[in-house]
């Protein structure tokens, strides 16, 4: 099996820079969506950062003996390394960080690893499931019973994280290893997606429309609904 994908990034309606990054390497099965915050270009250097970082750990021939769990942490751990010393020594940074969420696809096994509130979903069919869990607050108070899903939706700050890559200089990331399905589809954003799309939009516009044409009506719909973030989409489809 192989993993093909379309991506696109977008800086929104109000925002004048994009601090959302994302990678895209086919010859690596390796996919990522980032999200940056901190200052006016801290959001995007740090986001740039976690995806070069992890390209360098997935190219280099040194890792090639690591496991993909293994590889993934270290991906995590040196991306996070980078952009906190990089931090320190450009004081106008202090204080960035990103989301990351990412997979490697390796011998017909999908390792999806996870920071911060970007998110994976996998769509088959016209069934959809979100295989991320969000570092956020309003996902800790959802868990503790503080919230329901229904009020959080009304929640403003809703993209308050409590995990990111790069605010320390080590960071734990969730993983996550599923054998996957032809014909699976498997979709990466950043919140300035599935923040103004609901699950039941994203999932009716992914079975319904030509793939090669998603990440691009995905945007357009969540611009549509206000466009307040910048918004990434990658795309990836499982075929024999």
């Amino acid at each position: 099996m192989q993993a093909t994908g379309w991506v696109k990034t977008d800086p929104g309606l109000k925002r004048d820079n994009n601090q959302d990054a994302f990678l895209y390497e086919k010859s690596l099965n390796l996919f990522a969506v980032a999200d940056g915050m901190g200052g006016h270009k801290g959001g995007e250097v740090a986001s740039a950062l976690a995806c070069t970082s992890i390209k360098d750990v997935f190219s280099n021939p040194v890792n090639q003996h690591l496991s993909p769990r293994e590889l993934l942490r270290f991906a995590y751990g040196e991306a996070s390394s980078r952009i906190f010393e990089h931090a320190k020594e450009n004081p106008t940074l202090k204080g960035m960080g990103t989301t990351l969420v990412m997979s490697h696809f390796f011998k017909n096994i999908l390792h999806v690893a996870n920071v911060g509130d970007s998110r994976c979903y996998l769509i088959r069919g016209n069934l959809m499931w979100q295989l991320t869990e969000d570092h956020s607050l309003i996902n800790e108070q959802i868990r503790a019973g503080i919230l329901t899903p229904e009020q959080a939706n009304k929640m403003v700050a809703k993209n308050v994280i409590t995990r990111s890559v790069g605010f320390e200089r080590d960071v734990a990331c969730d993983i996550i290893e599923r054998p996957v399905l032809a014909g699976e589809i498997y979709l990466f954003c950043s919140d300035g997606l599935h923040g103004l799309v609901s699950d039941k939009r994203i999932c009716e516009i992914i079975s319904k429309s030509p793939i090669e044409m998603t990440p691009d009506i995905l945007i357009e719909e969540a611009k549509k609904n206000g466009g307040d973030d910048n918004i990434t989409t990658l795309i990836i489809k499982i075929t024999d």
